[in-house]
C-alpha cells in the first residue's frame, strides 16, 4: 500500500500546485482560469524545446521556462486581457479563458513544431536516480514533486501571512474596491498574482510532463481534474485546495490497487475519479446549502458587487442590437438570412463528391450550434457539454437503428428526447448554483459521460465504431445535405417563435436580471431548465444528423474539450443568431477541409485556424454579440441613415444615449473608473 500512497502523492502534488494557482487567481480577480492547462502545456513544451531540442542544461532551461517565461506570460495575459475582465460577467470571463484554452496549444505547435512527444524529461538528470524509502522505490522526479509542493505551500503561507505584500494580497481578495480606496494600487497586485499563478502553471506542467508526456489534450484533462480540489475549497481556501489535491491523488492511486489492472474499464474509472469528486461536492453543496452557491459569494466585498454589472450576461444581446432590429422593416431584418439560405442551398448542387458530404456535416454542426443559441443566447447560461448531448443523440440513433431495427429518423428523435431528459436533470441540479458552477457542472458531466459511458465496449465496437445507414429517401450525399438544411431551417423557425413567445419573454427577462424577473413572478429556475432541455434536444438531433452524415459513430468525435472548440467558433461569430450558427458550421468544416485538400503540407495554416477561433472567443470581452452581430449592426446603421431615419433612432442605434437606456450594464464600469 505504501508504494501506491507514494505514487499517489506525486499526482496529488501536481493537483495541489495547479489548484493553488487556480484559487489564487480566482480569489484575487474573480476569474476561474479554464486555460490553466493550456498555459501549463505551453511552458512544458517550451522547457522541452530548450532542454531537449536546443540542448540546454536542466537548470538554465528550468529557470528560463518556469521562473522567467511563465511569469512573463502571466503578466502579458493580464495586461492584454485579464485586466479588462475585472468587471465583466462570469460568462464573459469563462468564454475569454476558453478562447485561450483553444488558441494556446495550436500557438505552441506553430512556434515549437508539430509531433506528439510521448516521453518528456523532467527536472531530474537522466538516467533518473532511484532511491528506496521503507523498501519502496522512489525516483528523483518524484522527490522533486514532493519538494515543490512543500516549498509552494510553505512559501505561500509565509508570504501571505507575515509580509506586507501578503497583507495587500489578502486585502485585494477581500475587496479590490476597498483596496483601491485605501491607496494601494490593485493593478500592481494583480500583475504579481497572475505572474505567480502562471509560474505555478509552468511548474505543474514541467513536473507532469515525465508522467503524461506532452499532449495538450492530456494536459487539459489533468488540470481540469484539479478543479475538484478548487470546488472542494469553494474557490477560496488555498489550504483546503492543496490538501484535497493531495488526497485526491492518493485516492486515485489506491483505487487503482483494488481494481483489476487488465480491465479497460479500470482505466476509465481512474480517469473519472476527479470528476466524480467534483460531482459529489457540488451535489453536497446543492443539498446542504439549498443551491445558494453563486460565485458572487466567493469574490470581493459588498462594494465590489455593487459596482459589478448585475444585469444581462453580455453574451446575450445588447440594447444597441435590439433597438436597431426594432427600427428595421421586414426586409431589413430578414433579407440577409434569406439570401444566405438561398446561397447555401445552391452550393451543394454546384460542387460534387467529397464537398457535398462536407456541406451535410456543416449543416449538422449548424444544428448543434443552435443548441447554444438557446441555452446561452436565450437562457444566459454557459453549458460546456453540448457536444455530449450531441453524442447522446448520435449514440442513441446508432444503437436503435443498428441493433433494434428502428427507422433511423425515429431513432434520431428518440436520441433528442433522451438528451432533453438528461439536459433537464443537469439543469435542475446546477442552475441554482450560479453561472460559474453551471459551467463546471456541465464540463464535469461531459467528462464523466466521455470516460464512463461513451467508452463502453458495446458502444466502441472494438474501436471500429457503429455503422449507421441513412433513410432511403436521403441516401445520397446531396439529398441528405438538403435534409440537414431543412432540419436546420425548421429548428431556426422554432427558435424565432420561441423568442416571441411567453416563454421566450420570460427567458429574456431572466437573462437580463434574475432579481427583476423573480420580482415579476417569473420562475427563473423553471425557465432555464426548459431552455436547457430544449437545447439538449436540439444538440441530440444535431448529433444524430452528424453521425448520419459520416455514416459511422465514433465516440472519440464527441470528446468534451472538442466541444470547447465548437463553442469558440460560435462565439466568434455570434451566439444569439441562428444565421451565426449556420455560418459557424460552415466555418468549422470548410476552411480546414480546403487547407487539407489544397495545402496538405502546410500544417501551420491548419493550426492557425484554432488560434483565430480562440482569439475570436477572447474578443467576446469587447464584442459580446460576436463579429457577425457587430458587422450587422454597422450595416443596420448605414441602412437607417440611407432610409432617412429620425435623429432619435440614430442616436440610440449609435449608442450615444445607450447608458441612459441600459443603466447597470455599462454604467457600472464607469462607476468603477470614477472610484479609482
Amino acid at each position: 500500500m505504501l508504494q501506491f500512497v507514494i505514487a499517489g502523492l506525486v499526482l496529488g502534488g501536481i493537483y495541489a500546485i495547479a489548484s493553488a494557482g487556480l484559487v489564487i487567481t480566482y480569489t484575487s480577480s474573480g476569474i476561474l482560469n479554464f486555460s490553466f492547462g493550456a498555459i501549463a502545456y505551453f511552458i512544458a513544451r517550451f522547457y522541452y524545446y530548450l532542454h531537449s531540442q536546443q540542448n540546454w542544461g536542466i537548470l538554465p532551461a528550468a529557470v528560463v521556462a518556469v521562473l522567467i517565461a511563465a511569469p512573463a506570460l502571466g503578466v502579458v495575459l493580464y495586461l492584454l486581457l485579464f485586466r479588462h475582465l475585472r468587471l465583466s460577467s462570469p460568462l464573459i470571463k469563462v468564454v475569454a479563458t476558453i478562447g485561450l484554452l483553444v488558441a494556446i496549444p495550436s500557438l505552441a505547435t506553430i512556434i515549437f513544431g508539430n509531433g506528439a512527444i510521448q516521453q518528456a524529461p523532467g527536472l531530474a538528470p537522466e538516467p533518473v536516480a532511484v532511491y528506496h524509502f521503507l523498501g519502496v522505490p522512489v525516483t528523483l522526479d518524484q522527490i522533486i514533486v514532493y519538494i515543490s509542493v512543500v516549498v509552494t505551500v510553505a512559501a505561500g503561507a509565509l508570504v501571505l501571512r507575515y509580509t506586507e505584500v501578503g497583507l495587500k494580497v489578502r486585502a485585494m481578495v477581500d475587496s479590490p474596491a476597498m483596496t483601491n480606496l485605501s491607496g494601494t494600487n490593485p493593478t500592481a497586485i494583480s500583475v504579481g498574482v497572475w505572474a505567480v499563478s502562471t509560474l505555478f502553471a509552468g511548474l505543474a506542467g514541467v513536473l507532469a510532463a515525465p508522467i503524461i508526456g506532452l499532449d495538450p489534450n492530456t494536459f487539459t484533462l489533468l488540470i481540469a481534474a484539479s478543479f475538484a480540489a478548487v470546488v472542494a475549497a469553494k474557490l477560496r481556501s488555498l489550504p483546503v485546495a492543496v490538501i484535497v489535491g493531495l488526497l485526491m491523488g492518493v485516492a486515485t492511486s489506491l483505487i487503482q490497487r483494488y481494481l483489476p489492472p487488465a480491465s479497460r474499464w479500470t482505466t476509465e474509472v481512474i480517469d473519472a475519479v476527479p470528476f466524480i469528486v467534483i460531482a459529489l461536492f457540488l451535489l453536497y453543496s446543492l443539498v446542504r446549502r439549498g443551491g445558494r452557491m453563486g460565485e458572487a459569494e466567493g469574490w470581493g466585498g459588498a462594494l465590489d458587487r455593487a459596482i459589478t454589472p448585475q444585469g444581462e450576461s453580455k453574451l446575450a444581446g445588447s440594447t444597441k442590437s435590439i433597438v436597431a432590429e426594432g427600427s428595421l422593416s421586414f426586409s431589413g431584418k430578414y433579407a440577409g438570412p434569406l439570401l444566405l439560405i438561398m446561397a447555401v442551398s445552391v452550393l451543394p448542387a454546384i460542387v460534387s463528391g467529397y464537398w457535398v458530404g462536407l456541406f451535410a456535416q456543416a449543416f449538422a454542426y449548424g444544428v448543434i450550434f443552435l443548441s447554444w443559441t438557446v441555452v446561452t443566447g436565450e437562457g444566459g447560461m454557459l453549458w460546456l457539454c453540448q457536444i455530449t448531448f450531441a453524442g447522446v443523440g448520435a449514440l442513441t440513433t446508432a444503437q436503435l437503428a443498428t441493433h433494434y431495427g428502428w427507422p433511423v429518423l425515429a431513432a434520431a428523435v428518440a436520441g433528442g428526447l433522451i438528451a432533453a431528459a438528461i439536459g433537464a436533470l443537469v439543469g435542475f441540479l446546477s442552475i441554482r448554483l450560479g453561472d460559474l458552477y453551471v459551467a463546471l457542472v456541465t464540463l464535469t458531466f461531459g467528462l464523466l459521460m466521455e470516460n464512463l459511458v461513451f467508452t463502453l465496449p458495446t458502444f466502441v465496437n472494438n474501436g471500429l465504431g457503429l455503422t449507421v445507414n441513412r433513410p432511403r429517401f436521403a441516401s445520397s450525399d446531396l439529398s441528405f445535405t438538403y435534409l440537414c438544411l431543412v432540419v436546420f431551417i425548421i429548428i431556426s423557425l422554432f427558435i424565432v417563435n420561441l423568442k416571441r413567445s411567453t416563454t421566450g419573454l420570460a427567458l429574456n427577462a431572466a437573462r437580463w436580471s434574475e432579481a427583476s424577473a423573480q420580482t415579476s413572478g417569473v420562475s427563473v429556475v423553471q425557465m432555464k431548465v426548459i431552455a436547457g432541455a430544449l437545447a439538449a434536444f436540439i444538440a441530440g438531433i444535431g448529433g444524430a444528423l452528424l453521425v448520419l452524415a459520416q455514416t459511422t459513430f465514433q465516440s472519440a468525435e464527441f470528446a468534451t474539450f472538442a466541444g470547447v472548440i465548437w463553442l469558440a467558433v460560435l462565439v466568434t461569430i455570434g451566439v444569439r443568431s441562428n444565421v451565426a450558427a449556420l455560418i459557424a458550421g460552415l466555418a468549422f468544416v470548410l476552411p480546414a477541409a480546403l487547407l487539407q485538400y489544397y495545402l496538405p503540407s502546410q500544417t501551420i495554416l491548419t493550426e492557425l485556424l484554432p488560434v483565430l477561433f480562440g482569439l475570436g472567443a477572447i474578443s467576446a470581452a469587447k464584442y459580446p454579440d460576436g463579429s457577425l452581430a457587430e458587422n450587422s449592426r454597422q450595416l443596420r446603421r448605414l441602412f437607417l441613415r440611407l432610409s432617412s431615419a429620425g435623429p432619435t433612432d440614430l442616436e440610440l442605434t449609435d449608442g450615444t444615449n445607450e447608458t441612459d437606456q441600459v443603466g447597470t450594464s455599462d454604467s457600472a464600469p464607469r462607476l468603477a473608473e470614477g472610484a479609482s
